[in-house]
């Protein structure tokens, strides 16, 4: 873990080949590596070094020092010059000259012969030469001693067959002992055996039989130790590992965490829960910490008596055991990743139903009983849809689902025993809005469709990542949208995709498909490109192979690579079992998930022909560092509509696998629109008919889908920040938004005005920005005045509603505000008792917080509300006061984690920074507390990655822009090479370009 590797000091390197003494690596034989291999200083394997990253030189200068350091000692003894009984010294003889200079000749002979010698390796017969390498530096243990391997990624020798796993927590001391027995399979002879453990104090290890004890070595900078055999452990042997140690429950979100909250009776009381991914596991048990190591687990708890316990499977037995501390022992999971492992000890209570042979639980504090009753009939719906869809059984006898009171992700999808923030599974029919029931079903419903893709098909390694969570996001709006399609998912996941979009093109992107090898850039893996880039992939290739064929092809994965590991490829191989020729789906989708980015076609129609082409989508703002778009071709598959014909069934296709190419209509059109309901992952430029577009929308814009009409407004900003369209036709085309209801357009809309409008007010351009709020008060008013303060109608029109209200009453427009205040004054003399329309109910609050009596009547109805769902909207209005002072107790309150849950930080830090008053604010507290973030969040984490790029999203300067470049090289070079710095600082560069291309034009079109 970050904890412990993070700050340690590079540890002393040792030459193996010096040290004949020590433990052997391999019976008799150890390697040299000639000039031209890579070399392993410091604790670096060959393989975390790219090609073009390598630097011969600098590493021959390393070696050489290397050997200068290890050959000082017996430099005073081979000293030429000797000293007179009176301390000084006498010249040299030419005899001594000579003798000298031979013997360093031969020396330095030696020294190059064995050094560019082809890669050799000396035994007792002599030089071999071999063909796989052996690393020629190793690094030192804690004890002193040589540690064997220098790896970040463990060696393939070994591979666990089972674990034996016994936790007791103490929520009283808040530590936990374990122990833990873990079978290997011997792979490739060795004398060793490396594994994960990270901040645990280990007491005792032993091997095959208990009473023996083994050598173990540690090495924190990697979270590794060794265990060292006595003699060598020959191929297929089975070998039996036994360790025993202890430590702290975590003061993280990482490993297994305690958890504070106050029960019924407002007493405090604890809770123990374990979250894994990526690389937390190695923090609770040694372990083989990767996720292609997969292996069984039979655990056992002891806990109080008082309490309960969950694990990954059923309970099989509990046993009394002495002062009121019984062990509960579950029953022999399925062959699993260790980053699934969960565990969970707490008072709660539950709610449970059978489907198809699966007991399915929803767990939560007691308190919080009356609200888990949606949650368990969204699982079971779900539950049942994706074994239909996948033709595969859910493997386990239980699934359970549980709220934990503190919890930094949104959800985690531990086989069996998936764990939740409390907003994202508990639903109060008073407090919970449209939105809120949204959000409950969609989290559940990516993390159960993780129950296939991800526990059981896990991806190899970490670059895969998309595998996983792509796959799963995109099974979550898919099951949404044919379980519950009045939620309307696919608009949610539209807004989504346009984001990515925005982050994906920045130079600071990366491919969905990523090396990676350090813990920072596991953890970066876990961003909006894995998640939402990875689904809308998909999506494109579903629709391109049609629903049927795509859905044979994720069958035939699944049923291939079950209880396995899997990589990019072997997915494109099960399509292509399907499509049997016809279309070589890895050819096309590798140049997707290969290159970083997207495509940007432009399409050119004169009568019945339609140019098109592609090419990178580029913000050149450094065109000396910008990667070169030569090399990018992207496989297309297009799609359009025409006006003879623009109803689904009408969607015509086309596969664009060069730069360019000709479409021949078989009439001529009145308009085309490509990129049908935004279901391909590309931007369209238009030329020319973009006035064509405009008008069609301004006479009749339903001949269009709302997610087509909100694809037009989402490209044309986005070409107008490259520069390749301007803001006036922008304009001109939201100029229909007065005729629009639907919810997908309008958001947007406002979302790219709302940027605009940003970007003016913190520049101090305040009456430009106020010229923008009224271009959107103009387009928009008349809507606003129509909503009403109730939960009635469709669930579009109420999530519209929400949408409207909330943005008027943040943004003072019509009599929001005021409407708004007047109820929150009534709420607020019931002492929070009268009941609130749910999906108005932010904006209430938000309006309600503007002043110092209001925010403090809600921060103490915060204090002791029990709906999590009505909180989250209390903590974001709190976060829109335009007092500085309560945004910084705000600030540091929830950081410390006791009045305001540190799960909150983030979302907190969100709202700050987009006013006025917080946003340097905001800032300067990150920068203040950067020490005490990366502790609790972990460097490269997904919270980590919100808080710089909310807390700087603001920032146009180039004094700002400066700033922030240089409190992150100020940290550390690692620090300032994160991906989410990279991608602020490429933000607030556009930012920068973007005003000073606009700005002037602005004043002129406002």
């Amino acid at each position: 873990m970050i904890e412990n590797s993070m700050f340690e000091e590079e540890p002393d390197v040792v030459d193996l080949a010096k040290e004949p003494c020590l433990h052997p690596l391999e019976p008799e034989e150890v390697e040299y590596e000639p000039r031209s291999s890579r070399l392993l200083v410091r604790g670096l394997g060959e393989h975390e070094m790219d090609d073009d990253e390598e630097d011969y030189e600098s590493s021959a200068k390393l070696l050489g020092m290397s050997f200068m350091n290890r050959s000082s000692g017996l430099q005073d003894n081979m000293s030429m010059s000797r000293q007179n009984p009176n301390g000084s010294c006498s010249a040299l003889s030419t005899r001594t000259l000579v003798v000298c200079t031979v013997v360093l000749v031969i020396a330095v002979s030696f020294i190059m012969v064995i050094y560019l010698l082809p890669k050799c390796t000396f035994t007792k017969e002599g030089c071999h030469k071999k063909n796989h390498t052996m690393e020629l530096i190793y690094p030192l243990a804690t004890n002193g001693k040589i540690f064997p391997w220098a790896k970040v990624r463990l060696p393939p020798d070994v591979v666990p067959l089972h674990y034996d796993l016994v936790l007791q927590p103490n929520l009283t001391t808040l530590k936990f002992a374990g122990s833990v027995k873990i079978v290997v399979n011997i792979v490739q002879a060795t004398w060793k055996i490396v594994l994960h453990s990270s901040g645990l104090n280990i007491t005792k290890a032993s091997g095959e039989h208990q009473a023996k004890p083994v050598e173990f070595l540690e090495y924190p900078l990697h979270d590794q130790i060794a265990v060292m055999a006595s003699e060598a452990l020959l191929v297929g042997q089975n070998y039996t590992i036994n360790i025993e140690y202890s430590s702290n429950l975590s003061d993280t979100y990482y490993g297994f965490y305690k958890i504070s909250y106050k029960d019924e009776n407002s007493k405090q009381r604890w809770f123990a829960a374990t979250q894994f991914e990526p690389l937390a596991a190695r923090s609770a048990f040694p372990c083989f910490d990767e996720p292609a190591f997969k292996a069984t687990f039979l655990i056992k708890i002891k806990r109080d008596e008082k309490l309960s316990t969950l694990s990954n499977m059923p309970k099989k037995a509990t046993t009394p055991l002495t002062n009121g501390i019984v062990q509960d022992e579950f029953f022999v999971s399925l062959k699993m990743s260790t980053y699934l492992v969960a565990v969970v000890v707490a008072d709660l209570k539950n709610i449970s139903r059978e489907t198809n042979g699966s007991l399915v639980s929803v767990y939560a504090l007691p308190q919080h009983l009356n609200q888990l009753g949606y949650a368990l009939n969204t699982a079971v719906k779900l539950l049942e849809f994706y074994q239909k869809y996948f033709l595969i059984n859910y493997p386990l006898e239980k699934l359970d689902l549980v709220a934990i009171p503190d919890f930094q992700s949104g959800a985690m999808e531990n086989w069996g025993l998936v764990t939740f923030r409390e907003t994202t599974l508990l639903f109060d029919s008073n407090t919970s809005s449209i939105r809120d029931k949204k959000l409950i079903t969609a989290v559940i419903a990516h993390e159960l469709a993780h129950q296939w893709f991800g526990n059981l098909v896990t991806m190899k390694w970490w670059n895969d990542l998309w595998l996983n969570e792509g796959f799963a996001t995109f099974m979550e709006y898919f099951a949404i949208e044919e379980i519950f399609p009045e939620l309307h998912s696919d608009e949610d996941f539209l807004n989504l995709i346009f984001k990515a979009m925005m982050k994906d093109s920045l130079n600071s992107s990366h491919p969905v498909s990523s090396a990676v090898q350090s813990s920072e850039q596991i953890e970066e893996m876990f961003d909006a490109l894995s998640y939402i880039k990875g689904a809308s992939l998909l999506l494109m290739l579903k629709h391109y192979l049609t629903k049927d064929v795509f859905q044979a092809g994720i069958e035939v994965y699944l049923h291939n690579h079950n209880y396995g590991s899997a990589q990019s490829d072997d997915l494109w191989d099960s399509m292509n079992e399907i499509t049997n020729g016809t279309l070589d789906v890895k050819k096309l989708m590798k140049t997707w998930i290969l290159h970083k980015g997207f495509p940007l076609v432009t399409v050119v129609r004169k009568g019945k022909i339609i140019s098109v082409q592609q090419e990178k989508f580029s913000y050149c703002v450094e065109p000396e560092n910008w990667t070169s778009d030569a090399s990018y071709l992207w496989y297309i598959p297009l799609t359009y509509i025409t006006s003879s014909c623009n109803f689904t069934h009408c969607t015509n296709a086309y596969l664009l696998d060069q730069k360019s190419a000709v479409i021949e209509l078989p009439e001529e059109v009145e308009w085309i629109k490509f990129n049908v309901d935004m279901n391909g992952y590309y931007i369209v430029h238009y030329a020319e008919d973009w006035k064509t577009l405009i008008d069609l929308l301004k006479k009749n814009h339903t001949a269009l889908s709302a997610k087509d009409r909100a694809n037009l407004i989402n490209n044309i900003f986005s070409l107008v920040g490259l520069g390749k369209e301007s803001l006036e036709k922008a304009f001109q085309l939201i100029d229909y938004l007065k005729k629009e209801s639907s919810t997908a357009p309008l958001t947007q809309a406002l979302f790219q005005l709302s940027l605009i409008y940003s970007l003016l007010e913190k520049k101090g351009e305040q009456q430009l920005a106020a010229r923008v709020m009224h271009r959107i008060e103009h387009l928009l008013g008349d809507k606003i005045d129509q909503q009403c303060w109730t939960d009635d109608g469709t669930l579009s029109q109420r999530e519209l509603r929400s949408t409207l209200l909330t943005f008027a009453c943040s943004h003072d427009l019509r009599k929001c505000r005021t409407n708004a205040t007047e109820i929150f004054e009534k709420w607020m003399k019931s002492n929070g008792t009268m009941s609130l329309p749910s999906d108005v109910m932010k904006a209430i609050f938000t309006a309600g917080a503007k002043s110092s009596d209001g925010w403090e009547f809600l921060l103490k109805m915060y204090s002791s509300s029990v709906s999590e769902t009505e909180k989250s909207k209390m903590i974001e209005a709190l976060a829109s006061t335009e007092d500085v002072r309560k945004l910084m107790w705000l600030m540091q309150n929830s950081l410390e984690g006791e009045v305001i849950r540190a799960q909150e930080f983030s979302h907190i830090i969100a709202t700050v920074s987009q006013s006025l008053p917080g946003y340097l604010l905001a800032w300067d507290f990150v920068k203040e507390n950067w020490e005490k973030l990366t502790r609790k969040f972990h460097l490269g984490s997904y919270t980590i990655q919100n808080i710089i790029s909310w807390s700087t999203s603001q920032f146009a300067t180039k004094a700002h822009l400066l700033e922030v470049k240089s409190f992150f090289e100020s940290k550390s070079e690692k620090i300032s090479q994160l991906r989410c710095v990279k991608e602020a600082i490429d933000t607030i560069k556009l930012n920068i370009q973007w005003m000073e291309k606009n700005l002037a034009k602005l004043r002129k079109l406002l």
